[in-house]
């Protein structure tokens, strides 16, 4: 019995090679252009056309794994910290958090969700849905094991910190913060989030 080949060749003679269904690649291969484009150009200028030419998908397949472009713009931002996740103590909590910021933006570059909701800014609803989507992210919905009363206010104070630390330094690019190493990054970082997440913060009135 002759043996069937179905991933070589022609099909039928036909000159043209078996299409390949799988729905997984095609995403993770749309992801990784969406990312390439979206940190290249920004959210506004980033087109499903040019993401499924690098993506060597149809655009129609595009919509076929997303609803729509703001749904691609935050999930291939955010994917692959997803696969990130915190296992130590809740004294080690503020350290991981410096570390996996830093470590982070510093491999993303223009990709990094950080970066990506400063340059996204004026498109205000993509910019809340993005936020939205990094509060509900591991880094602050880890947070959530803090017995701490008014974590909400602490938890935006922290994306607050990051976010001013990445237009300082990643898109101004000058002053001390842009001029520190990483290590020394991490170290003021880690003091920072120490004292957001469990000093004594207190609103004016209850100062009098």
């Amino acid at each position: 019995m002759a043996s069937v080949q179905a991933t070589s060749g022609d099909v039928g003679g036909t000159g043209r090679r078996p299409r390949v269904r799988n729905p997984e690649l095609h995403r993770a291969a749309i992801l990784a252009a969406a990312r390439a484009v979206f940190g290249e150009v920004g959210y506004a200028n980033g087109t499903i056309r040019e993401i499924a030419r690098r993506a060597g998908v149809t655009h129609g397949l595009i919509f076929r794994h997303f609803a729509s472009k703001e749904e691609l713009f935050v999930t291939a931002l955010l994917a692959r910290r997803e696969e990130q996740s915190y296992s130590g103590t809740v004294a080690d909590l503020p350290e991981w958090i410096a570390r996996r910021y830093v470590d982070n933006i510093e491999t993303d570059g223009p990709s990094d969700p950080f970066i990506a909701l400063i340059r996204s800014a004026s498109d205000t609803g993509v910019a809340k849905e993005l936020l939205n989507a990094m509060r509900r992210e591991p880094t602050l919905s880890v947070l959530g094991a803090l017995d701490v009363s008014d974590l909400p206010k602490r938890a935006d104070l922290l994306g607050a910190l990051l976010t001013g630390v990445t237009f300082n330094r990643y898109i101004l690019a000058d002053g001390e913060l842009a001029a520190m190493s990483a290590r020394e990054l991490i170290a003021y970082l880690t003091t920072a989030i120490h004292t957001i997440l469990f000093g004594p913060l207190h609103a004016a009135s209850d100062c009098s």
